[in-house]
């Protein structure tokens, strides 16, 4: 593992529980994390985003396990290196990461905030699971996140229950007691999917602007392109379970290379002339039955770019595009 790595995912596999057979959800997904940077995981509805996200965290559901692989957190210049996936999920190590070390953002902030306490008392809380001070000074570290976070009245809204907050405002909270203890990684999983463009833009300013100050490692889950072009530096697509392609944001945008990553570009709708627009381009077919998943390329069902004997035989090896950029595709046989 780097001196500048923060986290490293290798060949990590999770397997969904049947009576007494698994099914795989996650695939030899491999991805590395440097220090202060932010990283997109991209992909569709159910591509493996968020379980990915829940292994760094050990808060998988009871169904699903940890198969294979390792996660790897640098806590201390290497001098510290934790493998994640083999500590108890339930154990003293893992809680006093969580919340402190890592934190996240949830997708739907109503249901992550308990609605019989105050988000003052929530916030208080987070702060003194890891920190030895008194109440009043973790409420004033609560009130003062609260300005940062641009909630107006912190004095009063600290008072107040998440119900009496609008959906942007109980995001800014979950922004501002996700990043409390001053965490080396925050992970954000679609923080901006339940609100509106105005509301979004805002809220991706302030991701950015934090992540800036505090210098955080930051993962953001997401099937919204266009969100990813303001935050990150460098995108991983991901498709039934495993990472298709890897690489710079601007690699990405403009140099994609797996029919998948090109497919959802193409629909990204684009302002411009009457005389240039045209059609979104739909995905052609539905994603794969995870129960019934196909051999080889699970893409290939889908992709225009379909070779017989190989695409539904085994799944590609890495293709190294150049240094910010990886492709797992046969199209790509001539780079090594």
């Amino acid at each position: 593992m780097g001196e500048n790595n923060l986290l490293n995912i290798e060949n990590l596999n999770i397997s969904l529980k049947i009576e007494k057979s698994y099914v795989n959800i996650i695939n030899g997904v491999n991805i590395a994390l440097k220090k202060g940077e932010v990283i997109a995981l991209v992909g569709e509805s159910g591509c493996g985003k968020t379980v990915t996200s829940q292994a760094i965290l050990r808060i998988l559901p009871p169904e699903l396990e940890i198969t294979s692989g390792r996660i790897l957190f640098n806590l201390n210049n290497n001098k510290k290196l934790i493998d994640i996936s083999r500590i108890d999920p339930k154990g003293k190590i893992i809680r006093k990461i969580r919340g402190r070390y890592i934190g996240v953002i949830f997708q739907e902030p109503m249901s992550s905030f308990s609605p019989v306490y105050t988000i003052g008392y929530q916030i208080v809380e987070a702060i003194l699971t890891h920190r030895k001070i008194t109440k009043d000074e973790a409420l004033s570290i609560a009130i003062e996140l609260l300005r940062k976070v641009e909630i107006p009245n912190p004095e009063v809204a600290v008072k107040q229950y998440p119900h009496e907050f609008s959906g942007g405002m109980r995001q800014r909270a979950m922004i501002a007691r996700a990043i409390v203890n001053n965490p080396l990684l925050l992970i954000a999983d679609e923080p901006t999917t339940a609100l509106d463009v105005t509301i979004q833009a805002q809220i991706i300013k302030l991701l950015k602007d934090l992540q800036e100050e505090y210098g955080m490692s930051v993962i953001f889950i997401t099937h919204n392109l266009g969100v990813v072009a303001q935050i990150a530096d460098r995108v991983v697509i991901m498709y039934m379970g495993r990472v298709v392609e890897e690489g710079t944001t601007k690699e990405i945008f403009y140099n994609s290379k797996h029919p998948y990553t090109v497919s959802l570009i193409q629909a990204i709708p684009k302002l411009g002339n009457l005389s240039e627009r045209r059609k979104l381009q739909p995905i052609y077919g539905d994603v794969p039955n995870i129960f019934n998943r196909p051999m080889g390329c699970e893409f290939h069902t889908r992709c225009k770019h379909f070779i017989a004997g190989k695409c539904d035989v085994n799944f590609p090896k890495v293709r190294k595009i150049n240094d910010n950029h990886k492709v797992w595709c046969y199209l790509y046989d001539q780079y090594s």
